[in-house]
């Protein structure tokens, strides 16, 4: 999930504005506000006004828990798949998300992204072409991206914290392609509550090894040599160009935790609608 230029749309009254989906509200021209929600939340200067304005906060924070939590709550077994999302249709890293997204659907796995472009289109399409469900967690950002059109299931999230919460709740695995910022957080994070066993170990999967072997080769020769991090902790991490591979991983790993590798058993679409 990387930086984009800000959104701007031909609407009705054909003019080009900058639009912002804000959770269940579409901003459009000189409505768009020039902060986002967690930017708000987290740079209040100094000032005494958070103390009357941040406890009503927690009654939106709360609702995008409830939200997520009672939309994705049968959403059945789920892989996240995170990338850059400047990634080009036309490149390889493209088509291996695409095949991985369609490769995971096969397997029954709902496919889970941040619901951008590049890399989260590419998984989201594989899913949807294959007839898996395709998942996209949006984000509120001051340069809009909105969901890509491969979205089945979409949230937009204000906080970036209770979006991570849902990647995790509902992934069984991680398989992460290159990357910018947001990949790299995505990717760390997931490794830190493995290591502190916040969250049961499942698989993180680097897919690309001509991109990530250098950062592997860092972790192994720099962090580890200074004591930083245990052998173990190498452990925690696969490397593979094989989609294949990638998917087996995943099985495995579900075998080995005593859960059968699913079937796609769950309707979504019909539960959702009871």
């Amino acid at each position: 999930m990387n930086a984009q230029p800000e959104h701007y749309t031909d609407d009705a009254v054909g003019e080009n504005r900058r639009v912002r989906q804000r959770g269940p509200v579409t901003l459009r021209g000189a409505q768009v506000p020039r902060t986002t929600t967690d930017q708000r939340l987290l740079d209040e200067g100094g000032s005494s006004d958070g103390v009357h304005t941040d406890p009503w906060r927690v009654l939106r924070i709360q609702s995008e828990f409830v939200e997520g939590f009672g939309t994705l709550a049968e959403l059945g077994p789920g892989v996240s798949v995170f990338g850059s999302a400047r990634t080009k249709p036309d490149s390889d890293d493209y088509r291996m998300a695409q095949h991985l997204g369609a490769a995971l659907a096969d397997a029954g796995y709902a496919v889970i992204t941040g619901g951008g472009p590049g890399i989260m289109e590419a998984a989201n399409r594989g899913a949807r072409d294959a007839g898996g469900v395709s998942v996209g967690l949006g984000i509120e950002l001051p340069f809009e991206q909105g969901l890509n059109p491969w979205v089945d299931i979409g949230i937009h999230f204000r906080y970036f914290f209770v979006r991570k919460t849902m990647f995790m709740k509902y992934s069984r695995a991680f398989c992460v392609l290159p990357g910018g910022f947001g990949t790299f957080d995505e990717l760390f994070e997931a490794l830190t509550l493995v290591k502190t066993r916040k969250v049961t170990q499942f698989p993180v999967v680097l897919m690309g090894s001509s991109y990530w072997s250098g950062l592997v080769a860092w972790l192994r020769d720099t962090m580890l040599a200074a004591g930083n991090i245990c052998a173990a902790d190498m452990d925690l991490i696969t490397i593979t160009d094989d989609v294949d591979e990638a998917v087996a991983i995943v099985a495995a790993e579900d075998r080995r935790n005593g859960r059968t590798p699913p079937a796609m058993s769950v309707d979504f679409g019909e539960s959702a609608e009871a």
